[in-house]
Order: structure tokens, then C-alpha cells, then sequence
């Protein structure tokens, strides 16, 4: 047995194909059939079922894949350790982090982490905390700047800042004159939202359905600039972090009734080996988290201007 044959054990059953996992694999389909057979015959037990027109797990099949899958995991993390060793200082770190939360933390988190280590660049994948949390699992991103309320058990995660949501307006609207806007009122407005993926879009609609209300979504976009713009020409009302609105004069904001309130923060995933890179930009936010106890005030400074 031979870690090849493990990867493509993994492969075939990712994909219910050896066609599929040889072109992956950049290899010929036969290759991939007879290193299996040779496995299977080494194990003593069938593996796959061939007799369909898809390949798939026999159980067998199914729990010699999860073994697998930790094999060929921790040989990826000792590789990415050795190789860490050569570039102590320099590195890269996968992170990923939602446009809104990144509108007013990810500013000063640059200045200030690049100021420290110039040598260690940040990879930045802008997706939605959902999206951010299924891509640490999968080995993805190394560390995450997200919600971390109800986050996968497989992830650890280090708070940084407390938030909520509010409604968002145009200046005139007359639900400007409530101190807060309920779900009930807000059952006819057009709703401009964040897109699937993003875990504020998700609390907000399980408000509605709990209440058995529809919303009414006229559009779903992840671009900031163009959700408040439309808020700004009454195009419809959106719900954003309270700090994103800071400084805007064209949006009027209302907090909700009931309020949802969140909490962002570091997420990494808790059996992982995170290269140095990674674990020196989790022990700077750390650090400023353990230096300055109005970190999250600190953070707001440069966005309050």
C-alpha cells in the first residue's frame, strides 16, 4: 500500500468516477483501476461497487475512506510544517473574511499587522461567514475572520468584537419615525439583501419564517457600496452591522425589534497544523486583544475617522 493509491481511493469516491479521478489526478483511467484492485486485493475486502453505471462506496468502502482522509490530512499538515521551518519570517496566510465585516475591521488589522511583519503577506477571500466556515473545514482557508455565533464544532475561535444588526432606510422613510422596527412592519418592504452564503442573510430571513412572514426580496447582492446606494434612492431596506453605517449621512438606520446581536472573531480549525505565518497573525490579534482592553473600540478608531 502506497499513499498514491490512497489518493486515489479518495479521489473516486469524491467523485463516484475513475474517469473523473484520473483526469484529476493527471493520470491514465487504467492506472487508477489497477492500483484499487491492488488495494482491495491487499485489504482483503471490495471497496467500491462497480456493478452501476456510477462507482460507489461499499460500506467497507465508507469507513476505510475516513481513515483515509486522516492519513493523507495529517501527511498534508507535516509537510506544511517542515517546509514552514525554511521560512520562519515570510509566509502567507489563507484568510477569509465577509466585505461588511471586512469594511471596518480588515483597515486597521492590515495596517497595524503589516507594520509588525512586512515579510508576511495576506491572502484575502472575500466570502460570507457560512461560505468562510465550510472553507476552513475543507482545508481551504487557514483562518477566518467571521460570526462565530453557532459555529461548527470544529472550529476554534478567538472573540474580537461584538456587534448588531440594524434596519437600514433611506432618510425619509416613514419607518425612520419608530426607535425600532419590528419584523411585522417590515412584512411589505422591498428588501435588498446580502446572497446565499452569508450567515446575516440567514438569521434574518429564520426571523421571518418564524413569524410566518414572507419576505420580500427584490435583490440579493455581496457588493456594500451597492446595497446602501440603493437604501440611499429608496430602492428598498437592508440590514447591516451597525458599524458599516458609520459616518454614512445618506442612510438613516433603526435598530431591530427583537435585536440580533453578533459576535465576530478569529475561526480556525481546532486539528489542523497552521503554519507559522497563520499562528503569527493568531497571536498579534491575540495581542492586541490582551494589550488594549477597548480592542474593540481600537479597531473602530480609524473608520470613526
Amino acid at each position: 500500500m502506497d499513499l498514491r493509491q490512497l489518493e486515489y481511493f479518495q479521489m473516486v469516491a469524491r467523485f463516484n468516477s475513475f474517469t473523473k479521478a484520473a483526469e484529476m489526478m493527471h493520470v491514465a483511467q487504467p492506472s487508477v483501476s489497477n492500483a484499487l484492485q491492488k488495494l482491495e486485493q491487499e485489504l482483503g475486502v471490495s471497496l467500491l461497487d462497480r456493478s452501476k453505471k456510477r462507482v460507489s462506496l461499499t460500506g467497507e468502502g465508507r469507513i476505510f475512506l475516513q481513515r483515509v482522509e486522516d492519513i493523507l490530512a495529517q501527511v498534508e499538515d507535516s509537510i506544511s510544517e517542515m517546509q514552514d521551518y525554511g521560512q520562519r519570517r515570510k509566509g502567507v496566510v489563507n484568510l477569509g473574511i465577509p466585505p461588511m465585516i471586512g469594511t471596518f475591521l480588515f483597515p486597521y488589522i492590515l495596517v497595524n499587522f503589516h507594520k509588525q511583519h512586512p515579510d508576511i503577506r495576506l491572502n484575502i477571500v472575500e466570502e460570507g461567514s457560512l461560505t468562510i466556515w465550510q472553507m476552513i473545514e475543507n482545508r481551504e482557508l487557514d483562518l477566518g475572520i467571521v460570526i462565530i455565533s453557532e459555529i461548527p464544532e470544529l472550529l476554534s475561535t478567538l472573540p474580537i468584537l461584538d456587534s448588531e444588526m440594524v434596519v437600514c432606510l433611506n432618510e425619509n422613510h416613514p419607518l425612520g419615525n419608530q426607535e425600532a422596527i419590528s419584523f411585522e412592519a417590515l412584512r411589505e418592504e422591498p428588501l435588498i439583501m446580502l446572497k446565499e452564503g452569508f450567515y446575516n442573510r440567514e438569521k434574518i430571513l429564520e426571523h421571518f419564517y418564524q413569524l410566518g412572514l414572507k419576505p420580500n426580496i427584490v435583490l440579493s447582492s455581496n457588493q456594500l457600496e451597492t446595497i446602501k446606494s440603493l437604501v440611499s434612492q429608496a430602492i428598498g431596506v437592508s440590514f447591516l452591522f451597525k458599524e458599516v453605517l458609520t459616518g454614512d449621512t445618506r442612510i438613516a438606520s433603526r435598530p431591530l425589534r427583537p435585536p440580533i446581536r453578533e459576535t465576530i472573531g478569529l475561526a480556525w480549525r481546532k486539528d489542523r497544523y497552521l503554519p507559522h505565518a497563520s499562528k503569527t497573525f493568531m497571536d498579534f490579534m491575540k495581542s492586541r486583544q490582551h494589550k488594549d482592553r477597548t480592542f474593540a473600540s481600537a479597531l473602530l478608531l480609524p473608520h470613526h475617522g
